[in-house]
């Protein structure tokens, strides 16, 4: 534990942070895992589920959880599923 208050101010001021990101993380990879094992298992509604995950990919990139490149990467990537 920091004894410094500006790095105690700062551990407090993470751990808020983390706590906010970590479920809009986990739904993020959720949905493109469930897309993923869908397209290997060869079944489900694929278009549904890309436009699920391109919706959080999207909500992901918006709170700043991800940068601008890495969501389109990711969106053109799933694409290929779908085609």
């Amino acid at each position: 534990m920091p004894i410094i208050e500006s790095s105690i101010q700062r551990v407090r001021l993470t751990q808020k942070q983390h706590d906010r990101n970590e479920p809009l993380r986990s739904a993020y990879r959720t949905t493109i895992k469930r897309l993923e094992k869908a397209a290997a298992a060869g079944e489900g509604d694929l278009e549904k589920l890309y436009r699920e995950a391109s919706a959080a990919i999207d909500h992901a990139y918006s709170k700043g959880l991800i940068k601008k490149n890495k969501a389109s990467r990711q969106k053109s990537r799933l694409s290929k599923y779908v085609k």
